[in-house]
């Protein structure tokens, strides 16, 4: 196989999607963006659905975005399938993923670009702002439970997520690295990626003013829909960790998640008439219960692949 050339002033942003006719509008907000100085931007939007039902939108939208698109249709129900055909199909030395029920501000780009060449990372991970409704829930609202930002362990950033992210594909710890396909129905395929990434030395920053928007829709704004992403969450990190530890420290492991739940649900009963941080402290232990979970082996909750029309992937984070 002949060794892909990576263009070093090109730039492609990813978006994949599934039957959401809301990616009309993150197109338009990428056609609206400002360019990085020096760098050729082009678009890669790979199809998930068994049919190719986004072709005829983006064919429409082509003259609007001015700027190259690339359309691939790559079915099917697989999330992990849709975004390692986007880094088949892209020789730019940057790659930005984006999802498709989000939008993009006008200094996205530009503001993940300036990070990376100052940081010199290999990951740029951006904040995704959450938008409701005046029928979300108060509770909801005043937590900002569906917002996405990088977590911090020990001073470091050791995993990601693709729903804002620019990532330097030349990196030795992302070079040919692909996302996994037995993950791509249950989601967390980016979270194991990026942690496949940090482990093999990559560095991962946070340009905390590279804004994405994301409006969470009414099947979204519940608490049993926050219930299970939360669960999925912490599923995904307990088998990261099983695969790495055995023994005495993977029984200390297990105790450490129990104590996690318990001091949660304490939380909840002591909060339990304020109803944001009791809510807060429920999820946070139905996460670690997730994580009880994975480091048993139980199997994880399905997230793609399911969707009715009209639904589409979102972010699995």
């Amino acid at each position: 196989m002949t060794e892909k050339i990576i263009l070093s002033d090109a730039i492609d942003i990813c978006v994949c999607t599934f039957r959401r006719p809301a990616l009309a509008e993150t197109l338009r907000s990428l056609a609206a963006l400002k360019l990085p100085a020096g760098y050729k931007v082009g678009i890669i939007i790979a199809d998930n659905d068994d049919q190719p039902s986004a072709r005829d939108l983006v064919i429409r939208m082509m003259d609007e975005l001015q700027m190259p698109v690339h359309y691939i249709h790559a079915p099917a129900r697989n999330i992990s399938l849709a975004r390692n055909a986007c880094l088949d199909a892209s020789r730019a030395r940057f790659i930005a993923f984006i999802d498709d029920d989000e939008t993009a501000t006008e200094e996205w780009l530009v503001r993940l670009v300036k990070s990376a060449e100052g940081s010199r990372a290999d990951v740029v991970l951006g904040p995704v702002r959450a938008g409701y409704s005046e029928d979300a829930p108060e509770w909801m609202r005043r937590g900002d439970f569906h917002s996405t930002f990088p977590v911090l362990v020990g001073g470091e950033i050791r995993t990601g997520y693709t729903c804002n992210v620019l990532m330097r594909m030349d990196a030795k710890a992302i070079l040919g690295r692909r996302f996994n396909l037995d993950r791509g129905q249950t989601g967390g395929e980016d979270t194991a990626f990026f942690d496949e990434v940090y482990r093999e030395g990559g560095r991962i920053v946070y340009a905390p003013d590279a804004w994405t928007d994301e409006i969470v829709p009414a099947d979204r704004a519940s608490f049993s829909w926050l219930l299970r992403r939360r669960y999925r969450v912490g599923q995904t990190h307990g088998r990261l960790v099983a695969g790495r530890k055995s023994g005495i420290r993977f029984a200390a492991e297990l105790a450490f998640v129990g104590a996690k739940i318990a001091y949660c649900a304490a939380g909840a009963a002591l909060t339990a008439p304020w109803s944001t941080s009791r809510n807060r402290n429920i999820l946070r232990g139905v996460m670690h219960a997730g994580v009880l979970s994975g480091l048993l082996g139980g199997n994880e909750l399905r997230q793609y692949g399911i969707q009715a029309a009209g639904e589409g992937h979102g972010h699995a984070t």
